[in-house]
């Protein structure tokens, strides 16, 4: 008997690959229904190409730089804490190159088995996730396809399928930029690029309901406490006794696991999106966007297109960030200026959980029967699955098909 504590992707991932393996399975979850908080303002993007971390070589100069602009991909809040602040030093450390790329290599494992995996799940239960092929990553300039050079490099060194286009072959593989502003350039992912994250977990949860799975939403977890060879799970005054438990909260994770004496750098970043009905289909895009100066991605999902992107540092709230919305429709209208009703769109703001390098957190805790599938940050879907599949395999005594190297609690230990 597992018992899964969160109901987002990571969390119902999670539970799949478990009840696939023949255990009795029950998902927690403190909301009414799965996919209610990050899942449901996940960016759409699936590309293993847009898996990589936030914080690049040059960050500093970069936070620096946005600070004095009235559009900027992060947004420094004034109400700075110590806690907050330690988190930052240790999330600018490791955008020094060699760890960069350490962290690259090691999510890029993630994101490439888990398409693989999704490829498999789609054909075999025949989903409809409203996906679709390609990612565009766009570079306005063209110091930033000199910079770009690197992080090619290093894509190649994955084995991540990719293109290096000039200005005329991305409006050519993108008719909709037909018209947009000048172009140094653009890489091409032709893999599986978009698709609904929320519809996709929530499909996979009537697939899990099939199985036996049970769900219990409106349930808070307060409490993991091991009990010998079981663990005692606190919900609302009640104790829930299990053989194993996988804590997959987000980011209440931290706070739960402390006790068990893993004290963990996670943080909760602040993120935005913007959805818009297309109004005009001839000139809406068919694959994914990823502008590189302002790290935000653009998504058909269906009739509708996403954007995404923002990283808000030290807001705990849940108010909009007007220098956020400004960029988020700043890169819409740059691109795709007629393609969706861009000026009535429905925000949404919530908590990314992100530890300070940015690797997913798979495996034992530690502690007798705990584990944990945590700290996936913003390319968390596309390295869903594969993380689900690397954690039951470890719970079930199997050896993973993914090299564990820097995805174990062993590296905070």
């Amino acid at each position: 008997q597992i018992v899964v504590i969160g109901g987002g992707v990571m969390g119902v991932c999670s539970a799949y690959f478990l009840a696939e393996a023949g255990h009795q399975v029950a998902v927690v979850e403190q909301r009414s229904n799965v996919a209610e908080q990050s899942t449901l303002g996940n960016s759409g993007i699936l590309s293993t190409g847009a898996a990589l971390p936030w914080s690049v070589p040059g960050m500093r100069r970069k936070i620096l730089a946005g600070m004095f602009n009235q559009e900027a991909p992060n947004v420094l809040n004034a109400r700075f804490n110590p806690a907050l602040w330690r988190w930052m030093r240790r999330w600018l450390a490791e955008s020094e190159i060699q760890r960069f790329r350490s962290h690259t290599h090691q999510m890029q494992r993630l994101a490439s088995y888990s398409q693989e995996l999704l490829e498999q799940i789609q054909q075999h239960f025949q989903l409809d996730f409203e996906q679709n092929l390609g990612l565009l990553r766009l570079l306005r300039s063209e110091a930033e396809l000199a910079a770009l050079a690197p992080v090619q490099e290093l894509l190649t060194e994955c084995g991540v399928v990719h293109t290096l286009l000039d200005d005329a072959a991305v409006r050519l593989q993108e008719p909709a930029l037909a018209g947009a502003g000048k172009l140094a350039g653009g890489l091409y992912f032709p893999d599986l690029g978009s698709g609904n994250c929320t519809l996709f977990t929530k499909q996979l949860k009537a697939i899990l309901q099939g199985l036996g799975v049970q769900f219990h939403f409106d349930s808070q977890v307060t409490a993991i406490v091991p009990q010998g060879d079981q663990v005692g799970l606190h919900i609302d005054g009640n104790v829930l006794m299990a053989d194993a438990v996988v804590c997959a909260a987000g980011s209440a994770s931290a706070q739960l696991l402390r006790p068990l004496g893993l004290r963990l750098p996670l943080h909760a970043i602040k993120t935005y999106t913007a959805t818009a009905a297309v109004k005009n289909y001839e000139v809406a895009p068919q694959m994914a966007v990823l502008d590189d100066t302002y790290q935000v991605t653009m998504a058909r999902i269906g009739a509708r297109m996403r954007l995404a992107g923002i990283a808000e540092f030290g807001a705990q709230d849940m108010s909009f960030d007007d220098k956020a919305l400004r960029t988020l429709l700043k890169v819409a209208h740059d691109w795709f200026p007629d393609a969706a009703n861009f000026n009535s769109a429905s925000f949404w703001c919530g908590h990314t959980p992100m530890l300070a390098d940015e690797v997913p957190l798979i495996g034992h805790t530690g502690a007798s029967n705990v584990f944990v599938n945590i700290g996936h940050g913003g390319s968390g879907w596309s390295m869903a699955l594969g993380a689900a599949k690397v954690l039951a395999d470890q719970i079930c005594g199997r050896i993973p098909e993914v090299d564990l190297d820097g995805l174990t609690v062993a590296r905070y230990r």
